[in-house]
């Protein structure tokens, strides 16, 4: 189940392969992000070196009182990944017009994951034929319960 969605990815992005990596959080992320608070809008995974970033990550604090002064909601948090997924995902990095983008946060084993995708940006048609394929299997449920009853 996961506690954050990027709800825009799969709508502006046709995604091409997925991975699970985990990430560096503090204590009182966590609790927020337990507690369903956060944002993947507008989030993307960044390569600088040997490491990946998560980027413009919107995570508030839990109890902002508690929280120190100089802490900034949308900072870089390290993606945990081995040495073999970093050098994959930069090969697919280098390559024209894709990108990689957070798909999810959510709990495994007592962890926070992140589904992190290759994506290629959808032209404005895709998009509208992604929302009318949507929209008729919408109307196909609707119609299927409707003569069930």
């Amino acid at each position: 189940m996961a506690l954050i969605r990027n709800k825009k990815a799969r709508l502006a992005y046709a995604i091409e392969e997925t991975l699970e990596a985990g990430i560096e959080l503090h204590g009182f992320e966590v609790k927020s992000l337990k507690n369903g608070r956060g944002s993947l809008d507008g989030a993307y995974i960044n390569l600088r070196g040997e490491e990946a970033f998560l980027v413009n990550a919107h995570i508030p604090p839990f109890q902002p009182a508690n929280t120190p002064d100089d802490y900034d909601p949308y900072r870089l948090r390290r993606l945990l990944l081995n040495k073999r997924e970093l050098a994959h995902l930069a090969g697919f990095e280098r390559q024209k017009g894709l990108t990689i983008v957070p798909l999810s946060l959510y709990n495994k084993g007592g962890k926070i994951k992140v589904e992190i995708a290759v994506a290629r940006g959808k032209k404005k048609h895709d998009k509208r034929e992604t929302i009318k394929r949507r929209e008729a299997e919408r109307e196909a449920r609707r119609a299927l319960k409707s003569k069930e009853r």
